[in-house]
């Protein structure tokens, strides 16, 4: 028996999973061939077993979710690891700490998520994964992206160029974010339909971002009128996730930090989530964690 199931309008990528996981699942599970081409899931085997992948296969298609485990009853089945992990074009990235789990989570939950952590707990490495899964799956029409201009702790001096090119070295780690998901002729092409934006803050002022995956990074460098006016250009149907590490806050000494004051100022709010990460989510070298531990005690002393 062979049947042929459409899947014109999703992404191929998505759909197959990270290295085609989820065709060679279901072609493990059933002893059945699979293939994808032609905007179709082929399926070629016994009648029973095509029938069984048959359903597991739509019901992938009808709930978007990136990854299945298939059970002894041949039903998807949802796992933790599912719920922890993020499917991209370019890779399946997935948490590795309980905190990093609980942050993808948060973001699926809740329409404003503030994660505050120290460099290395995959911050804006895991939003941005986040937003580009969004985008792929429609969840949203657009990324938008955006740090405060401020140098850490170091005069850049003139910039020559235009304005793009004057900040764009300010941008640059979410561009680097980027190119980790997608391929680089799809995000020329999203940039140049402005289906993603990558922009400083100031850029923000006087918007209203509707259907949109929008992320400040870096956002410990806030004043508090900035995130008050970042906050507020959230528009219907769209999901915010704020990151920034609060040890290094990189504005005057006689500025307060707008990350900070939203700890307290929003903590209350239904639909607002606080996830805090530590060194145990750090993810770079382990030394990173060790850096961070030493840095923490000089400053309880």
């Amino acid at each position: 028996m062979k049947v042929s199931i459409p899947i014109s309008g999703f992404d191929p990528t998505t759909i197959s999973g990270f290295q085609d996981d989820f065709l060679k699942a279901i072609q493990a599970r059933f002893g059945i061939a699979v293939s994808m081409r032609d905007d179709y899931i082929h399926l070629k085997g016994s009648e029973k077993n095509v029938k069984a992948a048959e359903k597991v296969v739509r019901s992938r298609l009808g709930t978007g979710d990136v990854r299945f485990d298939v059970d002894d009853d041949q039903e998807p089945k949802r796992t933790h690891e599912q719920s922890s992990s993020v499917s991209t074009p370019k890779r399946l990235i997935r948490s590795k700490s309980s905190g990093q789990a609980d942050y993808l989570k948060a973001i699926d939950h809740h329409d404003i998520v503030v994660s505050i952590g120290p460099a290395g707990t995959g911050k804006t490495y895991l939003a941005v994964a986040k937003a580009v899964s969004y985008l792929i799956e429609r969840k949203v029409e657009r990324l938008v992206l955006t740090r405060p201009a401020v140098e850490a702790g170091e005069s850049l001096g003139f910039l020559p160029g235009a304005i793009e090119e004057k900040v764009d070295p300010y941008l640059r780690p979410l561009y680097d974010a980027l190119n980790d998901f997608l391929p680089y002729d799809r995000i020329r092409r999203y940039l140049d339909m402005k289906t993603i934006e990558v922009a400083p803050l100031a850029y923000m002022r006087g918007r209203t971002l509707n259907d949109s995956f929008i992320i400040l990074d870096e956002a410990q460098n806030t004043t508090g009128m900035q995130m008050k006016m970042f906050l507020t250009r959230m528009g219907w149907r769209s999901k915010v996730v704020v990151t920034g590490d609060i040890t290094q806050v990189d504005l005057p000494p006689n500025v307060f930090s707008g990350l900070i004051e939203i700890q307290h100022l929003l903590k209350k709010i239904s639909g607002i989530e606080f996830i805090y990460l530590s060194e145990k989510d750090v993810v770079r070298h382990r030394l990173v964690q060790k850096i961070i531990k030493a840095y923490e005690a000089k400053n309880t002393t």
